[in-house]
């Protein structure tokens, strides 16, 4: 390398530790675009903590609010705000700086919270959806099988599951078994990469994503069918009770339409891209794998959209929560 390129060299890189010469270089961004993300993504943040907090106190408040289901929203609003708070932060900074100045072991740590609450959030969607299921095409028998201790036992469980695995396949480091040649080629300091080779590439988004997707998918069409047979069976008798029936059984199967929307929406294109990559040699560029993150936390950010302020009782309770305790 001539001078002049050494020059050019040191002008265009910007390194995380300029004084180790095994530094990763920052993400060379403007002023401006490291500005709009940093407000857009700290808008999330703040959206995803507040909204979910705003859920679990008023579940927590309001003895109305404490059925079987709820605790389950309860429990999905904590993951949300959990991961609003321990983990979207530190990956905001990675996303913006293109670097991780916490060292390996907080990155091994924020990794593995990063994987519990993303699927403790799936699978308390799931659980929702089976229990909407129940509630819905099985009401007489809904009141003796769901309980809040059987809730209870199912959450319990989720938990456990998430931090297991998640702990375990990070620390564990299964999911980098025979790419030690390419993590030593790319490794540098100041990266905080999770790398998943072809087995686990495809048993990671299988377990947690495609699994319970599937679940949810088959009893959310299943639900919209008995909704609208409902529907139809309660419009034919004509009444003023039957029409708001007909109007609240619509708006569920909307309700639902839209949860499936945005969860497909929020969480598919990462895990086809997890999925397919080390086939491909993780050709996928480190800015393109950022933003399908973000797309996946978004749906944390949703969650207590389409769960808290699509509900009549919520919304009186955010309206009671608001005008208390903040005006």
């Amino acid at each position: 390398m001539t001078s002049n390129e050494t020059d050019i060299y040191a002008k265009n890189i910007i390194l995380c530790y300029p004084l180790q010469p095994d530094s990763c270089p920052k993400a060379h961004r403007l002023t401006v675009i490291k500005l709009t993300m940093y407000t857009v993504m700290l808008l999330m943040i703040l959206t995803t903590v507040f909204g979910n907090l705003l859920v679990i106190i008023s579940i927590s408040h309001f003895k109305q609010l404490q059925s079987p289901t709820h605790l389950i929203v309860r429990s999905l609003a904590s993951s949300d705000c959990l991961l609003g708070s321990l983990v979207m932060p530190y990956s905001m900074v990675r996303s913006v700086e293109g670097c991780w100045f916490l060292g390996d072991v907080v990155c091994k740590v924020h990794s593995s919270l990063d994987m519990t609450f993303c699927i403790s959030s799936i699978l308390h969607l799931s659980l929702i959806s089976i229990d909407r299921y129940w509630a819905i095409c099985d009401p007489l028998r809904y009141k003796m099988r769901i309980t809040n201790c059987t809730v209870t036992v199912f959450i319990t469980i989720t938990w456990l599951f998430s931090f297991a695995y998640s702990f375990s396949v990070v620390f564990l480091g299964v999911n980098a078994v025979g790419l030690e040649m390419l993590i030593v080629q790319v490794s540098c300091v100041g990266n905080c990469v999770l790398f998943f080779n072809k087995q686990w590439g495809i048993i990671c988004p299988l377990l947690t994503f495609f699994l319970p997707g599937t679940i949810m998918s088959s009893l959310y069409i299943k639900i919209f069918h008995v909704a609208r047979k409902h529907a139809k069976v309660i419009s034919d008798r004509m009444t003023v009770g039957a029409t708001s029936s007909t109007h609240r059984e619509r708006k569920a199967a909307k309700t639902l339409a839209l949860v499936m929307g945005v969860f497909l929406f929020c969480w598919l294109p990462y895990f086809i891209v997890t999925a397919v990559d080390p086939f491909l040699n993780f050709v996928t560029p480190g800015d393109v794998f950022e933003a399908l993150v973000w797309f996946a936390y978004f749906n944390s950010t949703c969650n207590p959209l389409i769960y808290g302020f699509f509900y009549p009782r919520f919304q009186n309770a955010f309206k009671i929560l608001i005008s208390t305790y903040i005006c």
